[in-house]
């Protein structure tokens, strides 16, 4: 057993920051990739780009709980000071996430065309856009593995190391991204070999970095890694986030939906204003990483005062941040909004909504912090159950305020979404606190 490591403001620090700035860096991609081949002169291959990169990030999104899953079940081994089972935690996330990645590239073009149906395109969108897929699929299981590794270096406390694995990938990329499309030539399908050779040289990054868990020969233990019992409760707790990441995601895609019924101009300021939600998430992660891998570290100690040392602390910051994020959109938001449209009308109306934007920090932080908490602590089911309880919470209040306050009620509805998932996990922290020990 190793000695468990005291909780201070430093440590949560230590590893949040490195997060934020990864997270910093992410709009940055985007907006080069668009902007490179915006030089093109022609709206088909900007159309093409964003289309492309969105269904793909929707496929890999779907593995996403293979991140949050690997931080729980690795920062508590590692707490414990068995070395070994943090060795086989990141190979069996390697192998979901290649095993992933494969399955994406066989399925590759009914997926696509499913896309499509879904999301029409122009003939020339479409077509550009497949080619920029049908390249950038062929590294799915580098992507999707990366989330294993990230999700281990996070246990492991070393976000450092994620921070220069996103800085190293959109460097690249960015780089490929001028060569390809500026000094060759070669368009959309440029800026997808750009991204294709950026992932996997991320992915050899990742795996340098985490080249100490190679160092044990339990990384490769067969018996080990495939052990029933592990994989079946490796599997129970990332079916549980899928299923409540999906709820999560239903959530905001039928915010957007329902926003459309009030016109363009209200549709393009929720839009807008969600950007603003976009940058509190980017902020807000930073803690609740932390806190996953602090609470799972003294978990695996069996140390119940820091686990409770450590939520509150990672807390406490996620409460400042969330409140120095609100003061800026309060301070900032309307400026913010003139950056992003020159229209009058949307500019008129996104101001008319900025409260619920102001709002949205402070009243998502507990939903935020616990969800870090209850990853890190690998209590999925709780998760799932009172995402559940939520989801149901979110249509009722949209059924009930919308038709008497139009948009208002639909942000007033997205809003007690977020005070829902804070109140019942909190609800449930208690008895997650006394299971320790």
């Amino acid at each position: 057993m190793a000695e468990a490591r005291p909780v201070t403001h430093k440590r949560v620090l230590a590893v949040a920051l490195p997060i934020v700035l990864s997270n910093a860096t992410v709009p940055i991609l985007g907006a080069v990739d668009t902007g490179v081949v915006g030089q093109m002169g022609e709206a088909a291959p900007i159309g093409a780009v964003g289309i492309g990169a969105i269904i793909l990030t929707a496929l890999y999104w779907v593995f996403g709980f293979l991140r949050m899953g690997t931080t729980g079940f690795a920062s508590q081994a590692l707490g414990r000071g068995d070395m070994d089972e943090g060795a086989a935690i990141l190979t069996r996330g390697l192998f979901i996430g290649v095993a992933g990645g494969l399955l994406i590239i066989l399925f590759q073009l009914p997926l696509f065309r499913l896309a499509f149906l879904v999301s029409p395109a122009s003939t020339e969108v479409e077509t550009l856009a497949r080619g920029y897929m049908g390249v950038r699929v062929w590294s799915a299981p580098a992507l999707i593995s990366l989330y294993a590794i990230t999700g281990w270096l996070i246990a492991a406390e070393r976000t450092t190391g994620v921070f220069v694995i996103q800085l190293w990938m959109n460097g690249i990329n960015v780089a490929l991204d001028l060569w390809f499309v500026l000094s060759l030539g070669w368009g959309v399908t440029g800026v997808a070999w750009a991204t294709f050779i950026a992932e996997w040289s991320g992915l050899a990054l990742g795996l340098w970095l985490c080249r100490n868990a190679f160092a044990t020969p339990a990384w490769r233990d067969r018996a080990r890694i495939l052990d029933p019992t592990k994989l079946k409760r490796f599997a129970q707790v990332n079916s549980d986030i899928l299923l409540r990441s999906l709820m999560l995601q239903a959530i905001f895609v039928s915010f957007l939906l329902l926003g459309a019924r009030f016109g363009d101009v209200r549709l393009a300021a929720n839009q807008i204003l969600l950007q603003f939600l976009e940058i509190t998430a980017f902020a807000m992660d930073g803690f609740a990483f932390a806190a996953e891998a602090i609470v799972g570290s003294a978990l695996g100690a069996n140390r119940r005062d820091l686990f409770r040392r450590g939520a509150i602390v990672s807390s406490i910051w996620g409460g400042v941040i969330g409140i120095a994020l609100a003061l800026a959109f309060w301070l900032a938001g309307g400026w913010v909004i003139d950056l992003m449209t020159t229209n009058a009308e949307v500019r008129a109306e996104a101001r008319l909504y900025l409260p619920y934007m102001i709002a949205a920090p402070i009243v998502g932080w507990a939903a935020w912090m616990l969800d870090g908490i209850f990853i890190g602590a690998t209590r999925t089911a709780d998760m799932r159950n009172m995402m559940v309880i939520s989801f149901v919470i979110y249509i009722a209040a949209v059924f009930a305020l919308m038709p008497v306050f139009g948009n208002h009620g639909l942000w007033m509805a997205f809003l007690i979404s977020f005070v829902a998932r804070g109140l019942t996990l909190g609800w449930r922290y208690p008895a997650l606190e006394r299971s320790i020990g």
